[in-house]
């Protein structure tokens, strides 16, 4: 795309919507995505949230009179309108060149002419097929054989190719209106949901946000407001960065510890704000910080965790004008709902799993309300300059990776090849938190005797990051080696003026 005179938006929605036929399991058409686009000559990044709401008929009382007694993590339930679509479309109006047709063209060729699906997603493919072999239009279409593809093996989705050519010719109507909502609505009745094609169709799209800021260690720290856990990676640098740490391995402990509360705030108060009043003003406020950071002691503390795995794309763009585009992409768990829509080729997101039904709650399941979010695009700035841009894929592990990753680059001076590839630990629940090999012997025992509950942690649930990062008048690529991704330099390698 950049290649094509394309910019960076550009540039990152094609990648998506390439991710979105190549890696279907993690992201999707029937997901949501969200984008901090970075202008050419401006001070600051713009945020969009591409996050859809649920139905119009949804409510915990008919969802418990449907016999669920909790938020269920599959199913009809947990489909809400699915905001990727709108949100690239947005993107390009504001911050392309090329136009949809032109960026949706790879996606499209990919999808009829097939693709060879790659190591690490042949593995998540085969490990989330359980959760559509019950579905007959998913397993139709992504277990066409009886079981997920083989690494090298050809795929292809010839329905999806047809839905994005559709999108391609009609721009978001196409998608929101018509049979494709038609035929989603039809699929999520089907599966017992209240979501219906007049929500898809009422709902007003993608909304540009101001995004939220915090500076550590000279940097300006970029994340959208909520839905989103964005305040988690702030809060967590703001905690971080009051305490003084005598040595590497209490560095590590102060560091989760702050993450743990960070956490038990987001737990708390993260929630829709169109519908919900979040307090991130005065969760990031310094009496806050400070009072978090005199919490934290010598032990570890006992502190519910923030949830479990889920899969998403991430997608960094720069491009010779000085554009940037940080985007995030998701189903939210493999095959998102696990429910499949005929004729179109595509799952369904589940995340609408992310509300609550606790009465009071802000975060209390309601119809037309959106629920707490995962994924989180960053962006970094340096007296308003622009930096870099961040995102680390992983559900909870995504403000643990990007907090560990900006230490890493800005405590202790490691390359961005260097901080990506590095050892991470992951915060799993009250005390226990899983370490992966190599992340060093002396400081997981300083940690234990500290009071953490030590474990394993395997690298599919260790997060998976991309980033790029000015340096000087240089910018260096970096793709973490956990997954198939890379850092791709465009053969127009002269940046025409200063990124800003």
């Amino acid at each position: 795309m950049l290649e094509d005179g394309g910019t960076a938006v550009d540039a990152a929605v094609a990648a998506a919507a390439v991710l979105c036929v190549v890696e279907p399991d993690a992201t999707g058409v029937g997901g949501d995505a969200f984008a901090l686009h970075w202008p050419p000559g401006a001070r600051r990044p713009l945020g969009l949230d591409g996050a859809g709401p649920t139905g119009s008929a949804a409510s915990v009382e008919s969802l418990r009179a449907a016999g669920h007694a909790e938020m269920p993590r599959s199913g009809g339930w947990t489909i809400t309108v699915p905001g990727a679509v709108d949100a690239w479309t947005t993107l390009l109006e504001r911050g392309g060149r090329l136009g949809l047709r032109h960026v949706l063209e790879p996606a499209i060729g990919h999808a009829v002419d097939g693709f060879a699906v790659t190591p690490v997603i042949a593995g998540e493919w085969a490990a989330h097929a359980g959760r559509i072999e019950h579905d007959e239009a998913a397993r139709a279409t992504f277990l066409a054989d009886g079981r997920a593809p083989r690494a090298g093996e050809t795929f292809r989705n010839p329905e999806l190719g047809r839905l994005l050519r559709a999108i391609a010719a009609g721009g978001p109507d196409a998608f929101y209106r018509g049979e494709p909502a038609e035929r989603i609505g039809a699929a999520v009745e089907a599966a017992g949901g209240p979501l219906r094609a007049s929500d898809l169709a009422r709902w007003p799209g993608a909304v540009w946000v101001e995004p939220l800021s915090h500076t550590f260690r000279h940097v300006e720290v970029f994340e959208l407001p909520p839905p989103g856990q964005g305040v988690v990676v702030l809060e967590a640098l703001g905690i971080f960065g009051r305490l003084d740490g005598a040595d590497r391995a209490e560095e590590e402990h102060h560091a989760i510890e702050a993450l743990k509360l960070a956490f038990a705030d987001a737990s708390a108060h993260l929630a829709d704000p169109l519908l919900e009043r979040v307090p991130v003003d005065a969760l990031l406020s310094d009496a806050h910080l400070d009072d978090r950071a005199a919490r934290i002691g010598p032990r570890a503390a006992a502190i519910a965790g923030p949830g479990r795995a889920s899969d998403t794309v991430y997608v960094a763009a720069v491009d010779g004008q000085g554009g940037a585009c940080s985007l995030i992409q998701s189903l939210y768990s493999g095959f998102g709902s696990g429910v499949g829509v005929a004729g179109l080729g595509i799952t369904l997101q589940n995340r609408g799993a992310g509300f609550v039904l606790d009465e009071g709650h802000p975060n209390r399941l309601a119809a037309g309300k959106r629920p707490f979010h995962t994924i989180i695009p960053a962006m970094l700035a340096s007296q308003g300059d622009f930096l870099g841009c961040l995102g680390v894929v992983g559900d909870f592990m995504q403000p643990q990776g990007q907090m560990q990753i900006l230490r890493h680059v800005l405590d202790h001076d490691l390359s961005l090849t260097e901080a990506l590839a590095a050892p991470r630990a992951r915060f799993l629940d009250h005390r226990a938190i899983g370490l992966e090999a190599g992340y060093g012997r002396e400081i997981g025992e300083e940690l234990q005797r500290r009071g953490h509950t030590i474990g394993d942690l395997d690298s599919s649930l260790a997060g998976g990051a991309q980033a790029i990062l000015r340096d000087r008048d240089e910018l260096r690529g970096a793709s973490d080696p956990r997954k198939d991704g890379c850092a791709l330099p465009s053969r127009l390698r002269s940046i025409p003026r200063p990124l800003r």
